[in-house]
């Protein structure tokens, strides 16, 4: 999976100064992570622990907290602002305090113990990783045997109408890359994960102009951060050459943006599967589960 490099503190300054503007203009993560949340399922027992990954201004945190009253729900994200409205949302009226921990952290090193989480909840964060290998392998560290994963993230046609507009000007990078669903998909088998459900939709907004596009991007701290981004402002003779290049996607008097949003859910492996690792096939279980089989009892 090759992708542009993305600039880790570049992400984490955008988003900062995107809070305050940031749920005046997330609609269509909103509506995401609506769809996202009827598709967590638990067959079993309600989780203890959940890890909402790049909550934001805790929207889903808030939604998981009450749907799971009893569980301890984790709100991450690698913005201190956003983490911060999380704080003051839940101090409004009519918003769910009880059961939220929040914690600013990168989603590559999570600071979570071993098999501590039974659901990992993620909406539209993962397309921010720079190694999704590394992110998938922690969180199967941190999930209990049989939990539930569930994320979304966008793909690579997303705002591609946008992506097309910029090359028509030059060939630097204005748009971030986004992973495939295979390669996603495959990233998630190869860490361990089982029983894993992939699949896409696309989704179309419709502005009145291409500039009320890109304020939106601004509000919700969509910026490029391409590592091999150009920095400075963008001239406005090549802005204009962009917005002209637009013109042909133009529907009447509506120009489209397209999203592609990628779906996934995938449970850890039960105790005693094996794990591919680099060192081989590794199987783990629990030590009460080897004392409670049959003929292990007595066992030296």
């Amino acid at each position: 999976m090759s992708l542009t490099p993305l600039d880790k503190d570049a992400i984490r300054m955008s988003f900062d100064r995107a809070a305050s503007s940031y749920d005046h203009h997330a609609v269509l993560q909103r509506e995401i992570e609506s769809r996202l949340l009827e598709r967590i399922e638990f067959r079993r027992h309600e989780p203890a622990t959940i890890l909402d990954l790049g909550c934001g201004t805790g929207s889903a945190s808030r939604t998981l907290a009450g749907q799971f009253p009893q569980a301890n729900v984790i709100a991450m994200d690698w913005s201190p602002a956003m983490l911060a409205k999380t704080g003051e949302a839940g101090n409004e009226p009519n918003h769910l305090t009880g059961g939220l921990s929040l914690v600013c952290a990168d989603m590559h090193s999570l600071p979570l113990a071993a098999r501590s989480a039974d659901l990992v909840f993620s909406n539209l964060a993962l397309q921010w990783s720079y190694d999704l290998s590394t992110v998938f392998r922690e969180f199967r560290r941190i999930m209990n045997a049989d939990a539930m994963l569930v994320f979304t993230c966008f793909g690579p046609d997303t705002l591609v109408e946008l992506k097309q507009a910029w090359r028509a000007v030059d060939d630097r990078p204005h748009v971030n890359d986004h992973p495939d669903m295979h390669d996603v998909g495959d990233v998630l088998l190869a860490a361990g994960f089982r029983d894993p459900v992939m699949d896409t939709e696309r989704l179309t907004l419709e502005y009145p102009d291409v500039m009320s596009l890109l304020r939106e991007l601004k509000g919700i701290g969509a910026h490029n951060v391409a590592s091999k981004r150009k920095h400075g402002l963008t001239g406005k003779k090549r802005l204009q050459d962009m917005l002209q290049a637009y013109e042909p996607f133009r529907r009447g008097d509506r120009y489209p943006a397209s999203y592609e949003i990628i779906y996934g859910t995938a449970f850890a492996p039960r105790d005693g599967q094996p794990l591919k690792t680099p060192d081989g096939d590794v199987a783990t279980f629990s030590i009460d589960a080897l004392r409670t089989r049959p003929g292990k009892a007595g066992a030296s």
